[in-house]
């Protein structure tokens, strides 16, 4: 069965030896550890309880190297709907006990059994079902469905209480089974493609052995109701399959998604190819039904649509990244950006293939990103903080709406926000941006320096908390000192001012200081200037630096 990359989760470097000897087993997996106690994780994480439920919800299977009861009270809170759960283990941290806890019908009694295999010991399986017969009814192999969940529990409830059951139809793996078969049996176990009222005692798996090839953009509802005149079951689709022109037509997504079958996309007016003899028939004028002799690899069938997503990383620390970046990193097979930014952005699973380029390069990387993801590939394009500031949101609509290549206009673009450095430091000083505020490059590589300066003035003129990027470099040593003496002629010296450096990292630094004591050595190119407004304040922390706000009430206070 295909499955996610599992996550191994620890809580100290007392579980590593044995978090290591399951990762032989499962190269792609990452192993997660409690920061401050696990030296040598792949992933560090702050919070256990937010961490496995983050996990979760983004359907990867979790490996816990801890007390089966840690993980039950953790999860408890999202165990609402039994049948779409990843599935979640505990390993004892020495390695003596493999137990699955959640996820039967998505394979976790198999990841236990693969799992106690490489690590010498009998899994600790309770699955009545799969003990007695050796395999799990409710949950087919790929390729496979499952007609009805609730009459499947009645099915091997009856099994499990001595009926016996016969099998009509082609499922190779019930043959492996130890199911106590007779002819005569009531119980039965249909294998077929064909639609068709299930008979009392019978239970209904069927192959996924047919596909619907649409002429145009057409709902859910059409497809159903042709696979109706064709007497076949819409749970033995596989897939729906389009031409290139329609790789962007919402209504065939919502097509897929409310069918739950992936969409595939052949070049117009040429027919699907692969390792599959398909027979097919034609379904008046809006699609043609194919069949297949055996349950079909739709992965081999034309391509799927690419998707490009850019991504914020936040400042830099892994708690401040938001869950849809991380799950869109995992999902990944291309990953872009600035050399740095990917680092960050990482580790990656061995099939995931990363591309750096140096941080002027935006252009060429966003084009390049096309080009990966007009062949059906994922990609993601990596910035710090969030894309939309000051990075690659903007670089990337630019190269696309300069490209006239429709592939790449059917790519599925996305942008994924961040935590962006001015958010993050002025978190970390308070609320200096509590009020209406402006964030401005100081850099001139892209504008003017003259459109700069006139830009500061008048935001200093409005009396705006002012967030600084790009404040000063080696190339730009003049720039900054200009820029204070511009907002000096709209604000008086004791105005405060935060300095943020390296906020989200480990050489995370944070400086309260004032608009008359700051001068350009305090800062450098790494460093996130806020500038207060003239109702900004501070007053003492119980410990350490400042706070700093600016109330959101202007003038007097109501």
């Amino acid at each position: 069965m295909s499955r996610a990359a599992p996550a191994i989760v620890i809580l100290g470097n007392g579980s590593l030896i044995t978090a290591q000897r399951i990762q032989q087993r499962y190269p792609d997996a990452l192993i997660y550890g409690l920061e401050h106690r696990v030296e040598g994780a792949d992933r560090t994480y702050s919070d256990f309880g937010a961490t496995l439920r983050q996990l979760y919800q983004q359907d990867t299977p979790i490996i816990a190297l801890c007390a089966a009861g840690i993980v039950i009270r953790t999860l408890a809170p999202l165990l609402l709907e039994k049948g779409v759960e990843p599935p979640v283990l505990a390993v004892a941290e020495d390695a003596s006990a493999v137990v699955p806890l959640l996820g039967g019908l998505g394979g976790v009694n198999d990841l236990a059994r693969e799992i106690a295999a490489a690590l010498g010991v009998t899994p600790a399986i309770t699955t009545s079902g799969e003990l007695r017969f050796g395999t799990c009814l409710l949950n087919p192999p790929s390729g496979y469905a499952l007609g009805d969940l609730e009459v499947g529990k009645r099915f091997v409830s009856d099994l499990l209480a001595g009926e016996s059951v016969r099998i009509e139809g082609d499922a190779p793996w019930l043959a492996r089974a130890q199911l106590p078969e007779n002819p005569q049996a009531r119980l039965a176990i249909h294998i077929g493609h064909a639609e068709r009222e299930p008979a009392a005692h019978e239970l209904m798996i069927y192959p996924r052995t047919v596909v619907v090839k649409v002429k145009h953009a057409v709902g859910a509802q059409v497809i159903r109701e042709a696979l109706h005149q064709a007497t076949l079951a819409w749970q033995s689709l596989s897939c729906i399959i389009a031409a290139e022109t329609l790789m962007a037509s919402p209504q065939l997504h919502e097509a897929a998604v409310e069918l739950g079958v992936p969409l595939r996309f052949v070049p117009a007016d040429e027919q699907p190819v692969g390792p599959h003899s398909l027979v097919w028939q034609e379904q008046g004028e809006h699609l043609a039904i194919g069949i297949a002799p055996t349950p079909l690899d739709v992965s081999q069938i034309g391509r799927a649509r690419g998707r490009l997503a850019v991504i914020g990383l936040g400042p830099g620390a892994a708690e401040l990244m938001v869950p849809a970046v991380k799950a869109e990193l995992a999902r990944a097979n291309d990953i872009l950006g600035y050399e740095t930014y990917v680092r960050m952005a990482g580790p990656f699973r061995n099939d995931q293939v990363m591309h750096c380029t140096d941080n002027r390069e935006e252009m060429q990387r966003a084009r390049h990103a096309f080009e990966l993801a007009a062949q059906g590939r994922s990609v993601v394009v990596v910035s710090s903080g969030d894309p939309g500031v000051f990075a690659m949101a903007a670089a990337v609509l630019e190269a696309l709406h300069e490209s006239d290549n429709p592939h790449w206009h059917s790519v599925d673009l996305e942008m994924l926000p961040g935590v962006s450095a001015s958010l993050a430091t002025a978190a970390l000083a308070g609320a200096p941006l509590g009020h209406d505020f402006c964030v401005m490059s100081l850099s001139d590589n892209l504008k003017p320096w003259s459109i700069i300066e006139k830009r500061l003035d008048l935001a200093a003129e409005a009396d705006l908390a002012l967030a600084f990027y790009n404040p000063i470099s080696r190339s730009r040593p003049w720039q900054l000192g200009v820029a204070l003496e511009i907002v000096a002629r709209h604000r008086t010296p004791s105005t405060p001012v935060v300095l943020g450096r390296d906020v989200g990292r480990p050489a995370q630094t944070l400086r309260i200081t004032t608009l008359g004591e700051l001068t350009p050595d305090q800062v450098d190119m790494r460093t996130m200037v806020l500038i207060g407004s003239s109702t900004t304040c501070t007053f003492p922390r119980a410990h350490g630096a400042d706070w700093v706000y600016t109330p959101r009430w202007y003038g007097e206070k109501p």
